[in-house]
Parts: C-alpha cells; sequence; structure tokens
C-alpha cells in the first residue's frame, strides 16, 4: 500500500512551511533515516527525514514551494514490492492538495469542473481571502503578492473570470479594480490585503494610496517578518507589561573580562580558546539571578504557573529582515567560557538558518543587547511564554557620586519587562536587584 509523506510540523505552532528542496528524485530508494528534503521555517532550514523504507513514487509538491499546509501530502512512497509508478499514480487521484484553497462564492464554472480542478493541482484554486471565489493563474497569484494586490479585488479577464497576468499588470497602473477600491477608507478591515491587520488598520491599498506611485519600492514580507509582527502584536495586547530600570557599575566588570581574556589559553595557531563579551557575563548574572529569585523565573499559563528550574536564557540575535533568540539551556551551571563558546555558535547558525526547534523555543528569560548600536536605554516586549526579558544599553563613562566626590565611572543601564500576570513589581525589583549585585561583583559568578 503506498505510503504518504506528509508535510512535518517542525514545531509545536508552525501550521505551514516552505518546500525548500528536494535531495530524492522519482525512482529513489529510500531507507529509514535518509535526508530526503529540507524544509524552511519561518526561524531555521530543517532536513527531513524518512521514518520508513521504500521508493519515491511521486513528487506531489515541487521544491520551492511556498506556504505548505502541515500534514498535507508532499510525496508518495512505494511500499516493498509495490509497482513504484502505480502507487504514484493512484496515490496522486486521492492525495488533497498541499495548500487549502480559500471559501468559494461567486460561481464561476459549473461545480464539477471546479471539483475537478481542485483534485489535480491547487494552481487554479481561490486566492482571496475575503471569501470571494477568485480563480488566478499561478503567475497572476506571484505577481499579486509581490505588488501587494487582493486578488479578491480585481475582475479577471481569462476563462471563466480567471486573473491573469494582464490583469495584474493593469491593476497595478489602477485599473482593473472593483469598484469597491474608489472608497478603501471605508471598506471593512475584513477586505486588507493578508496581512494588512497584523500591522495597521488600514488596507493596504489605502496605506499604498497615500504616497505618489514611484516614489517607494514594494518588499513583501517574508515568513520570519510575519511571524514576528504577529508574535509581537499579540505580546503586547496579552501581556500586561511593566518596566524596572536600572544604572549597573560595569567597572569590575570591565577590569576581570580584559584580565580573563588576556589569560585565555591559545592554540598552536594562536587562537584564543575563548574571548568573553560584556553579554556572557549579561547572561550568566541573569541566570543566577533567575535562581536567586526562583518566583520570577516562571512562566505564566491559565491553569497554573510553571516554575522553572533551570535558568534558560534566550539571547536576540539579528538577522536579515529581522531576528531569531536561542536559547543557552541551564545556563546557570556553565561557565562564562562555555557560555561565549555556545553563543558564538548559535548566532553562526541562527543566521544560517540552521538551528533546530528547542534552541530557539521555550527559555525562561532573555536578554536583548542594543548597547553596541550606543543605545542608552530601551524597553523590550517579552517573548511568552517567558514572563521576564531583559534590555540591556551602552556601557559608558558617566559621572557619579562616591563618597560625597564626583567621580567617572562605567555604567550600564539595564531595564527589565516583566509580565504583571506572573512577576509583580516587588518581585520584578528584586530580580533586577540580584542581577545588579552580580553584574557589580562578577568574582560572584564564578565561585
Amino acid at each position: 500500500m503506498p505510503i504518504n509523506i506528509l508535510m512535518p510540523a517542525l514545531s509545536p505552532t508552525m501550521e505551514k512551511g516552505n518546500l525548500a528542496r528536494w535531495l530524492k528524485k522519482e525512482g529513489d530508494t529510500i531507507k529509514s533515516g535518509d535526508v530526503i528534503a529540507e524544509i524552511e521555517t519561518d526561524k531555521a532550514t530543517m532536513e527531513y527525514e524518512a521514518t520508513d523504507e521504500g521508493t519515491l513514487a511521486r513528487i506531489v509538491v515541487p521544491e520551492g514551494t511556498q506556504d505548505v499546509a502541515v500534514n498535507s501530502v508532499i510525496a508518495i512512497m512505494a511500499g516493498e514490492g509495490e509497482d513504484a509508478k502505480a502507487a504514484g499514480e493512484g496515490a496522486a487521484k486521492a492525495a488533497p492538495p498541499a495548500v487549502k484553497p480559500a471559501p468559494e462564492a461567486k460561481p464561476a464554472v459549473r461545480p464539477a469542473e471546479s471539483a475537478k480542478a481542485h483534485a489535480v493541482s491547487p494552481a487554479v484554486a481561490p486566492a482571496a481571502p475575503s471569501g470571494t471565489r477568485t480563480f488566478s493563474s499561478p503567475l497572476a497569484r506571484r505577481m499579486a503578492k509581490e505588488a501587494g494586490i487582493d486578488l479578491s479585488r480585481l475582475e479577471g479577464s481569462g476563462p471563466h473570470g480567471r486573473v491573469i497576468a494582464r490583469d495584474i499588470a493593469e491593476a497595478k497602473s489602477g485599473k482593473g479594480l472593483r469598484a469597491a477600491a474608489a472608497a478603501p477608507a471605508a471598506a471593512p478591515a475584513s477586505a486588507a490585503a493578508p496581512g494588512a491587520a497584523m500591522a495597521s488598520a488600514m488596507p493596504d491599498s489605502q496605506i499604498r494610496s497615500l504616497y505618489e506611485e514611484g516614489s517607494y519600492d514594494f518588499v513583501p514580507h517574508d515568513g520570519m517578518r510575519r511571524t514576528i509582527a504577529q508574535r509581537l502584536t499579540a505580546s503586547t495586547q496579552t501581556v500586561p507589561h511593566f518596566y524596572l530600570t536600572m544604572d549597573c557599575n560595569i567597572g569590575k566588570l570591565m577590569t576581570a573580562r580584559e584580565d580573563i581574556n588576556a589569560a585565555a589559553p591559545k592554540d598552536k595557531d594562536g587562537k584564543p580558546a575563548y574571548k568573553l563579551s560584556v553579554n556572557d557575563f549579561v547572561i550568566k548574572a541573569l541566570a543566577l539571578a533567575l535562581q536567586r529569585i526562583p518566583d520570577a523565573n516562571v512562566s505564566w499559563s491559565e491553569a497554573g504557573m510553571l516554575k522553572h528550574k533551570h535558568s534558560d536564557i534566550g539571547v536576540a540575535v539579528a538577522l536579515p529582515g529581522g531576528l531569531i533568540t536561542p536559547i543557552i539551556h541551564a545556563a546557570e551551571t556553565k561557565s562564562l567560557s562555555a557560555i561565549s563558546n555556545e553563543m558564538r555558535d548559535l548566532a553562526a547558525r541562527a543566521r544560517g538558518r540552521k538551528l533546530k526547534p528547542h534552541e530557539y523555543q521555550g527559555g525562561t528569560s532573555s536578554v536583548s543587547n542594543l548597547g553596541m548600536y550606543g543605545i542608552k536605554d530601551f524597553t523590550a516586549v517579552i517573548n511568552p511564554p517567558q514572563s521576564t526579558i531583559l534590555a540591556v544599553g551602552v556601557g559608558e563613562e558617566r559621572a557619579i557620586v562616591k563618597n560625597g566626590k564626583i567621580e567617572a565611572a562605567t555604567i550600564m543601564s539595564v531595564t527589565l519587562s516583566c509580565d504583571h500576570r506572573a512577576v509583580d513589581g516587588a518581585l520584578g525589583a528584586e530580580l533586577i536587584s540580584a542581577f545588579k549585585v552580580l553584574i557589580e561583583n562578577p568574582v560572584m559568578m564564578v565561585v
């Protein structure tokens, strides 16, 4: 019996992904554990390993296909002793489309034709998100996505009212839009193009109408940017944030960092075994502070509080077009040099989108450091299900008063964002105070 190969769920929140590349071709023999494809999520590119043995009979979803729904059939495998060609042809007829079509309303073709089209290929599936049936060609859909045009607002000039490339070209010049487009300000929010709600209550068409054609370049959102927008919007709307700021004197830390780096052993090529950054000390100090104030090392859930035993610290890493937060697990148990080397490895693989889900999901708190950009202080958005995040500014010389005298000191401002459902004001103050003690006395982190 043919075996369906399904789009895997590579994380608990994954709903769809991109099929980046097939590493096997039709007719190839597959063994359990063979890497057969590369799946791209909003955060990483993952290898897809086969769990069964057989022959790859038919590739249903070609490489390069985007937004493939989780658990949809992407390929058919013939079992041992089966005719691969027959298995591929037979299973293809029953396989559901990889991309689910949107609801249909406006009858443009006979029901029999519509059902047949859906069974053969998702390429003719309606692409409109508003509930209006809109048939379109693959080229038209790609052009519409790049131009930010809502297909449901176009009158197709192709067979049976199908939207084709010519219609998109006319829409870009202002022609071909339905009458409803004439008054975008009065249009309901549901008429907005996909993704508009996560950025603005204004429809895409209304935003674009405010700027002269040709005065801007349109760059479609990728999966990462959409996910970041959705999660941060959800966080600010559902998590009651409050903020606590402290100034930390990191003079001792800077001296200790210089001495430790100078004493680092070197290999035969003269490369040091480690090179500590200020952020490495911050990660360690936050991890230890959470152990000292365990009631703040928590995650909120509706049924109860999760009190974490270890301090798993996420660290924001900037990527082109977004960011990701790889996690140093059980950071309180690791030396500064181990944290430094692990963070360097995670950051490099994050920029190459090679992290595994467990390396960036979860965590008990996070660090966001913009000090390298000269930022003095800022507030960061909590990354649920975490309850805190520490925003770190630049370490700079400032005038302070010590024993009645004004003197210079290296000061770093930090701001702790707290989820008020899980961490009350006094508890948050205890946590940031514990951090301050540790970061100002780095010797306490190595004993």
